[in-house]
């Protein structure tokens, strides 16, 4: 399975400049794309649904070739979704730390 680093997430309670709303999430995103250190600000709603360590623990993210086989085996806290079109998302626990893997459509 190929894997390429594309962003560092970090939890925070600040607004941030140029902000995406996830309402189904209730979460507030920063684009990594447009971070110099692809870093990307997650500001989470009270009630977001979304797992605790993500509100409360930085994650790092890569883009694979393949979400299921990504998937296979892993401990997963939240299953595939889809955030934005030509974007499937899902995260898994390695250890203490949460991991996004991204299938972006070509």
């Amino acid at each position: 399975m190929k894997k390429e680093f594309h962003h560092v997430g970090i939890p925070t309670t600040n607004t941030q400049p140029n902000e995406t709303y996830l309402e189904g999430a209730k979460l507030y995103v920063t684009d990594a794309n447009a971070a110099p250190n692809r870093i990307e600000m997650l500001r989470f709603e009270p009630g977001s649904p979304l797992p605790e360590i993500l509100k409360t623990t930085a994650h790092v993210a890569y883009v694979v070739d393949n979400l299921d086989a990504a998937l296979a085996g892993q401990r997963v806290i939240l299953p595939p979704f889809v955030p934005m079109p030509g974007v499937k998302v899902a995260f898994i626990q390695d250890g203490e730390v949460p991991v996004e893997f991204m299938e972006i459509s070509k």
